[in-house]
């Protein structure tokens, strides 16, 4: 497997290179990487079509403007009693966790079907 990205999760086996293209994309967007690094699209380009492309800045301009509106107005993301649950939940119960892991892992599926990279605006 080719490593598109320099960072630890970029190397990491848990994702597909398909996932890896797409978090680098969405890094590049975000990131504004066009000036240092010319080559990003070009590796983007292997795993998706022009149009998921489109559709993966979409996303990911999306959330980049609704993170810099909260962020400019100081206005939170999460409602206070919302992070105070998530600092109360620090200390959970072992058993539940491994309870709750363990459900998941028995109806994970053992495999995921591939998308359709065909370009839809393109005749077969």
């Amino acid at each position: 497997m080719e490593v598109i990205g320099t960072d630890g999760y970029m190397e990491s086996d848990l994702f597909t290179p398909r996932e890896k293209a797409a978090i680098l994309w969405a890094e590049h967007v975000t990131l504004n990487t066009a000036r240092s690094r010319d080559d990003v699209f070009e590796e983007v380009k292997k795993h998706f079509s022009e149009a998921e492309i489109v559709e993966l800045t979409m996303v990911s301009g999306l959330f980049n403007l609704f993170n810099r509106y909260m962020d400019s107005l100081g206005i939170p993301l999460e409602e206070q009693r919302e992070v105070d649950k998530i600092k109360k939940s620090l200390h959970l119960d072992g058993g539940k966790v491994k309870t709750y892991y363990k459900t998941m892992v028995e109806h994970w599926p053992d495999e995921y079907p591939e998308p359709d990279a065909q370009d839809p605006n393109k005749s077969a």
